[in-house]
Order: structure tokens, then C-alpha cells, then sequence
């Protein structure tokens, strides 16, 4: 083999094997993906999914990779007031772009096990409605807000929270990192996702749901 191909087939072999970080919620850092699959989220946004090399937790992350060149991109999920595409009974998760990946690792967990999900979006499309409230909202049956210090300051998030506390709709909390509760969440269940024990903390936040 001539050194051109030789150099060829070395480059092939990174390619194939190289290895794509996410961060691990439970192990509270950047770990390898074992088995990472390319996805392509509801509002048509990259990502890859797979389980942590360390404890075996499922990990996300968003953004494009080769291997995303092979997969057909999907039509972002839209919703109209005349054709709205919100699934009965969904839950809304209302978080800041800041903990996108966390969020949408609690939707996929989620929508895993059979409770439908809404991910609350930042695209233009997504926050022009003709009365003022996003579908979503509407029809949504209840929230999962996913806390941190710059959740509650977010527009978006604290818009969402409002139209919910003001219909009284049921709202659960999921804590990410240390902060002062708005009021509106003080009697709120609450589940700390800031520690290393995701899974007891997805199943109690789960039953909050169902129940």
C-alpha cells in the first residue's frame, strides 16, 4: 500500500471511531457516548443520542455530525390555531436555550415512555400567533420547568409559567441548579436534577405526572 493510501485509510479510521463527548448528568461531566445514534429533533434541530461510557445514563447532544449527512432532515413540527399538532395531554417543558440539552433529554426519557411532549422553541415561526398565546399553551395539559438561575430570568420561560399559574394548570419542577425559587413554584413538586441519581429523580417526577 503506497503512502497516499496508507494516509487515506488512517484518516477513514478516525473518522470511524472517533469519539463524541455529551455531558452526563449523573456523572456531572463531559463522557464519551457509547453507541451514538444521529437524531434529528421534532423541530428539526441535530443532535446525537446514546448512553454514558461511565454509568450507562442516557446523554444528549445537540449539534451536527457526519453522520447526520446520511440521515434526511424532517420538517420542523409547526403549529397553527387552525392546525394545531400538539398531541392530547402533552406535556409542556419550558426551559431556557441554556439547558436545551438537558430538556431534551427529559423529552425524548418522556416521550420513551409514553407521556407526549412539547418542547417549548425559540424560532421565529414558533412565537407568532394571532391571539397572543401559543397554542401550545392551550393545549398542553400540564408543565414541566426545567429550573436554573437563568431559567427564571428568561422571558420566554417566565411568559409560559405565567399562562399556566394563571389557569391554573398543573406545573412540576425540574431543578438543575441552586437558585431562589419564584413564588410562583414554592409550593410547586420540585425534583433535583443537580445531583447524580437521574433516574430516582425521572421516576418520582413521572409519577407527579400521571398521577
Amino acid at each position: 500500500m503506497d503512502d497516499h493510501l496508507n494516509d487515506q485509510f488512517e484518516d477513514e479510521e478516525e473518522i470511524e471511531f472517533e469519539e463524541i463527548e455529551a455531558y452526563c448528568m449523573t456523572c456531572r461531566e463531559k463522557t464519551p457516548i457509547e453507541n451514538p445514534q444521529a437524531i434529528w429533533t421534532r423541530k428539526g434541530a441535530p443532535g446525537t443520542r446514546g448512553i454514558c461510557s461511565v454509568c450507562g445514563t442516557t446523554v444528549f447532544r445537540m449539534g451536527r455530525t457526519d453522520a447526520h449527512a446520511k440521515l434526511k432532515r424532517p420538517d420542523p413540527v409547526q403549529i397553527a390555531e387552525a392546525n394545531s399538532k400538539v398531541q392530547a395531554d402533552a406535556t409542556y417543558i419550558n426551559y431556557s436555550v441554556t439547558d436545551a440539552e438537558f430538556a431534551e433529554i427529559l423529552s425524548e426519557d418522556l416521550n420513551r415512555i409514553g407521556i407526549p411532549t412539547w418542547l417549548s422553541g425559540m424560532e421565529v415561526e414558533d412565537v407568532q400567533w394571532a391571539t397572543g398565546v401559543h397554542p401550545s399553551l392551550v393545549e398542553c395539559k400540564n408543565m414541566v420547568v426545567v429550573l436554573s438561575p437563568l431559567a427564571i430570568k428568561a422571558t420566554n420561560v417566565q411568559e409560559a409559567l405565567d399562562f399556566f399559574v394563571k389557569n391554573r394548570k398543573p406545573i412540576v419542577v425540574a431543578q438543575l441548579q441552586e437558585t431562589e425559587l419564584p413564588d410562583s413554584l414554592r409550593r410547586k413538586a420540585r425534583f433535583d436534577f443537580s445531583g447524580d441519581d437521574y433516574k430516582r429523580q425521572f421516576r418520582d417526577l413521572v409519577r407527579a405526572l400521571t398521577e
